[in-house]
């Protein structure tokens, strides 16, 4: 089994934690190797309905056992009213520690802000990582499947895409009709399908929903909840100012390349599409990484009103690095023409990489070019 990056961090708190992450991407099985005392399962349905049933549920059975140190509650997003009851157990002190999961953010919302702060920490998890397999990820299995651990680790590519196929479906049945999230069940699924063919691209909800044949606040709904439920994220325009960045739009990415292909029934990184999923590896593999060292990070994009572009900006407490992303094995000084920009806009003190699928590392006019995972290394990622 691949040790996470987030485990050590983890079992080096004394503190609750909630920890949030996708479907699939091992929350479950990252919080059972904490070997906590009592594991309650929300998903397991029998259970859910006795907590459901009794509001004293967990109060009563842990005043049945005896000498608990830790409590994990799997799936807590089903029924976040439990977290008032945690707050509760934790307020009285001399209690255990909690250790929850949950898949969607949305339900959570107004449980975590009853939670008192410093009382809960919360961390993200995401799919494998390259530092988490020593720099040697299979980058066109992780362009065609994806990097769930289950998936990624799954010897058979048949069986591989055969479960990102599913994962559609099981996410609209479970996260979305099961939660209530949205009542056209139908418009959201062609709405999922529209935001995955446009993946990558900046954010344009009325173009998006023209596309799903949605209403435009339908689209604005159904967006949140992608977002809410943690399978898109946004990468804001950069700008040297709060104000400029608010006004500008974004791109967004799906948390996965595999689950990407799955809802587009398209395993296959040809010549048309590697470039797209490429950038979605990368910035996946940052923001990922980012989480599992619990750092805070920022990645968003530029575009000048002449063109020039950087695929993706950087930004951590301590450094700026502008990123362009090749899905080829060759670079040339044009593909040098944004880095260049980018750097007179905000100054030379800023790195600039080039990340691509060759294997030599190189430098063109001052810009590094690496293969693409020796680069995330160089960039502390």
């Amino acid at each position: 089994m691949i040790q996470r990056t987030l485990e050590k961090i983890l079992r080096a708190s004394r503190k609750s934690l909630l920890l949030l992450g996708p479907r699939q991407t091992g929350k479950s099985t990252l919080v059972a190797s904490l070997e906590p005392d009592l594991t309650i399962n929300l998903a397991h349905e029998p259970t859910f309905l006795e907590f459901a049933r009794n509001p004293e549920e967990l109060e009563q059975r842990l005043g049945a056992a005896r000498n608990l140190r830790t409590v994990f509650l799997d799936e807590i997003q089903r029924l976040p009213s439990l977290l008032n009851t945690i707050q509760s157990i934790l307020d009285r002190g001399g209690g255990p520690r909690f250790y929850l999961t949950g898949s969607s953010a949305r339900k959570l919302r107004r449980g975590q802000a009853n939670l008192l702060p410093g009382r809960v920490h919360v961390y993200s998890l995401g799919p494998l990582v390259s530092g988490e397999l020593e720099r040697e990820m299979d980058t066109r299995a992780a362009l065609a499947t994806g990097t769930l651990p289950g998936i990624y680790l799954d010897p058979e590519r048949r069986s591989r895409e055969k479960t990102l196929s599913s994962y559609c479906a099981t996410y609209i049945k479970e996260e979305i009709q099961a939660e209530a999230l949205a009542r056209n069940i139908e418009g959201f699924s062609r709405f999922l399908h529209v935001a995955a063919a446009c993946a990558g691209s900046f954010l344009d909800l009325s173009k998006l929903a023209s596309e799903a044949g949605v209403a435009r606040q339908s689209a604005v709904r159904f967006f949140e909840i992608l977002e809410d439920t943690l399978i898109v994220r946004r990468a804001e325009p950069f700008a040297k100012s709060e104000r400029r960045r608010l006004v500008q739009h974004p791109r967004y990415f799906f948390f996965d390349t595999g689950v990407l292909n799955g809802v587009m029934g398209n395993f296959e990184p040809s010549p048309d599409r590697i470039g797209f999923l490429m950038e979605h590896l990368v910035f996946n593999q940052i923001v990922h990484t980012a989480s599992s060292l619990d750092q805070d990070i920022r990645v968003s994009s530029f575009r000048t009103e002449h063109g020039a572009e950087v695929d993706l900006i950087v930004e951590t407490k301590k450094d700026i690095w502008a990123v362009e992303v090749k899905a080829s094995k060759s670079i040339g000084k044009h593909d040098l023409r944004g880095l260049k920009r980018f750097r007179e806009f905000h100054g030379k003190k800023c790195g600039a990489v080039v990340l691509y699928l060759g294997t030599v590392e190189k430098e063109i006019e001052g810009i590094d070019i690496l293969p693409w995972q020796a680069g995330l290394e160089r960039m502390g990622l």
